[in-house]
């Protein structure tokens, strides 16, 4: 948003002024994982308008004298940088509002195979769970997308990074950005942890290496925890966006100058939003959606068996996902969606007539596939007189939800007669070209046993992944008693 602003402000500054910011971006490569992890491009509305999704990355980088000097932890000079700030970016396709997801910086999944594009080091696919954060060393912010893409199916256009001294450089030419404490918070603790943020109750304007202390700070807000920060890193950026959008003086050309200078020096683009006239038509779409319709969430989460790190929340994690790559408002506002399915007119065939095909879509990313699975399910129905259900152990599949899906309408009413006798809800009997047959994938929320028991398929936004709304001037951060001053 704050490019947004900034490139809006240079358009009248010339060709020449356009290649200068043009070469001080610096790009890399959007998506260097596997083509099978990736997730499909997003669907167009009736309108023809699509989804726009943008994987923003904090890098911890302290590969700099500045970054080192504003990152401290003299033992990570010069290791891999690691992406410790992650949010999913959705505009809607009519533009109408947008939905943000952090993911926790301590969170554990799978990593998929990445490729070095400058190198041609190949990263292999984490074979246990790993930091979230790890992704960004194992070939750059496109292993960080590929990661996302494999963990939710959403596709995601294009990606932002930007580094500590990127973050105070920015800060510093916004002019400051209000943020609020209930209580006098010093972020230090006496074996030298914390951010050093130390502010008096109430709103404070913070800019520079402030700015940063406070996307950084964990020890000092609620339960000290990295789910605390995303909720600082939230109400930051909403605040940021409503300055913007409030402060007239904004509209001085030399400050807006000033700031594209800035924030073209500070980023690290995908190829695909690399030039300026890209960023001003990327900003002209996010200058559409009212403040009062952005919707910052973190993914759902539980603790890790240790109680150290955290995991998606199965189903609430899953919904989110969904929401978001249904093109969904996560604030509620949008016209709930009719689910009725009506029932094919072409009629099934008798049930041991039906050819059912059976995957095992158990995986997820942060589990890896119950063996046998296919297997379990293929006896199952062959039990319940689908004699030619078979299953596919070729391929293991990763599925939140357990699906049936049939490649044309004239297996229609066979994969619906499917469905029904699993008690599968009629939502998930899809029409796909990926399958050349009636194809059951049982998903990760049919892990074990023979009796299928579905979610309700509603729309609202799960509680645990605390909406915080754009609009909300109140929201205030939660100092932890032992913190104070």
């Amino acid at each position: 948003m704050v490019l947004a602003v900034a490139v809006l402000g240079t358009a009248g500054a010339g060709y020449l002024y356009y290649r200068h910011l043009n070469a001080n971006m610096k790009k890399d490569e959007l998506n260097i994982g596997d083509a099978k992890d990736r997730a499909a491009e997003s669907r167009a509305n009736a309108a023809g308008q699509k989804p726009l999704n943008i994987l923003l990355i904090g890098s911890d980088a302290r590969n700099s004298t500045e970054n080192q000097k504003l990152g401290g932890a003299k033992d990570t000079f010069n290791t891999a940088p690691r992406a410790d700030v992650q949010m999913l970016v959705h505009v809607s396709a009519d533009r109408t509002n947008m939905s943000v997801i952090s993911m926790p910086r301590d969170t554990l999944l799978r990593i998929p195979r990445c490729t070095d594009p400058d190198t041609g080091k190949v990263y292999a696919a984490s074979t246990s769970l790993a930091m979230t954060n790890d992704s960004l060393g194992r070939g750059g912010p496109g292993c960080t997308v590929a990661t996302w893409e494999k963990l939710t199916d959403i596709h995601i256009d294009h990606f932002m990074m930007v580094d500590f001294s990127g973050v105070v450089s920015m800060a510093d030419a916004i002019g400051g950005v209000p943020v609020c404490v209930d209580a006098d918070i010093y972020s230090h603790t006496s074996s030298g942890h914390g951010s050093g943020l130390k502010l008096k109750k109430g709103t404070t304007s913070v800019k520079g290496k402030q700015a940063l202390q406070w996307l950084r700070t964990r020890y000092g807000f609620e339960d000290g925890s990295d789910i605390a920060r995303t909720k600082a890193q939230h109400m930051y950026m909403n605040s940021m966006v409503r300055r913007l959008r409030a402060d007239a003086t904004l509209g001085n050309p030399g400050k807006l100058r000033a700031l594209a200078e800035t924030a073209t020096r500070a980023l690290t683009v995908d190829t695909g939003l690399g030039t300026v006239t890209r960023l001003y038509d990327l900003s002209k779409e996010l200058k559409k959606v009212p403040t009062g319709r952005i919707t910052m969430t973190t993914m759902p989460w539980v603790y890790s068996s240790d109680g150290n790190r955290v995991l998606p929340r199965p189903t609430d994690a899953a919904k989110l996902f969904r929401l978001v790559r249904e093109d969904i408002a996560l604030d509620g506002k949008d016209k709930r969606k009719s689910t009725k399915t009506e029932t094919s007119t072409d009629p099934a065939a008798a049930d041991d007539r039906i050819a059912v095909q059976v995957r095992n879509g158990t995986r997820s990313g942060t589990e890896a596939a119950v063996t046998g699975r296919a297997g379990t399910i293929a006896r199952l129905l062959v039990g319940k007189g689908f004699d030619q259900a078979v299953a596919d152990t070729s391929t293991l599949l990763g599925e939140d939800e357990t699906v049936v899906r049939y490649p044309s309408a004239d297996l229609e009413g066979d994969a619906q007669r499917v469905g029904k006798a699993l008690g599968i809800p009629a939502t998930r009997v899809k029409k796909s070209t990926d399958v050349s047959g009636v194809t059951l994938v049982v998903g990760a929320d049919w892990r074990s046993g023979t009796e299928y028991t579905a979610t309700e398929d509603d729309d609202e936004t799960p509680e645990s992944a605390g909406a915080l709304n754009g609009a909300d001037t109140k929201a205030c951060m939660h100092v932890d008693p032992d913190y104070t001053w």
